[in-house]
């Protein structure tokens, strides 16, 4: 086989396990050189949450400090995304955090040793798309909520813009719907305190129409024992049926389909 020359992206398709597990799909990412982002980032950075998640938040790609870390959303921005999801009233537990791109892509700055984000480009986030589509599969949540214009147009065109459409229920063959916001990360870089103060304010309100959507599929789905709503109100005392069967044979992008 002849050397790839950086920059390569190629499929990570051939990395993901045949019989996927959310444990066995993070192992196995942790080895994937797929594209030359892996001879940037410290690690692998997977997504986490829990196993059956009603909602899965998906960023554009790990920060520094998550790079550092190991873990998604741990740096400022996931501080912000914290705050945002109280005051909206979704539990932050309960919840399924992940990127369309695992490993941090950056440059070093030009006075400074600090590194630089910077923004993948399509042929990365193609060949990073097997590991978001297991995850997605696995997670089978009802809800995507989609952070920033990188991980809206990876699972809703080119076409998309987030600032035309966000905080809006799309229909989606990967769940009940998607809802588009912005990214955290762009709300700490906006130029004072009261541009951040409006950002933070209207991704609140973006993230609590995600909550009530949530509070209106729980009632419609209530008589057929639908599994409790990510949201604290919705939360319930005694566990009950998921109505989840065995996983259809389908591509695993489509799992996410109730």
């Amino acid at each position: 086989m002849a050397p790839r020359v950086k920059p390569y992206a190629e499929s990570a398709a051939s990395y993901v396990p045949e019989r996927p597990t959310l444990d066995t799909v993070r192992a196995a990412s942790k080895g994937c050189k797929a594209c030359w982002l892996w001879t940037l980032g410290t690690q692998t950075v997977f997504g986490e949450g829990p196993r059956q998640a009603d909602v899965m938040f998906v960023g554009e790609q790990p920060g520094d400090q998550e790079d550092k870390a190991g873990r998604p959303f741990v740096g400022p921005a996931g501080k912000l995304l914290d705050r945002a999801l109280e005051q909206a009233g979704i539990d932050r537990e309960s919840v399924y955090v992940t990127n369309a791109v695992k490993h941090f892509k950056w440059e070093r700055g030009e006075r400074s040793t600090r590194r630089i984000h910077k923004k993948p480009n399509d042929a990365e986030i193609r060949a990073c798309r097997p590991w978001l589509d297991s995850e997605i599969g696995l997670v089978r949540p009802r809800v995507i909520v989609t952070l920033g214009a990188t991980a809206s147009q990876a699972l809703l065109g080119k076409q998309f813009r987030v600032t035309k459409d966000r905080g809006k229920p799309i229909p989606s063959p990967l769940a009940e719907a998607i809802f588009a916001t912005v990214h955290p990360s762009s709300i700490l870089r906006a130029p004072d305190a009261a541009a951040r103060a409006l950002a933070e304010k209207e991704l609140i309100a973006d993230l609590t129409r995600v909550a009530r959507h949530l509070r209106a599929q729980a009632r419609q789905s209530a008589p057929r024992g639908a599994r409790a709503s990510a949201t604290r109100t919705e939360r319930r005392t005694t566990k009950k049926p998921s109505g989840r069967g065995p996983s259809r044979e389908l591509p695993m992008a489509a799992r996410g389909r109730r």
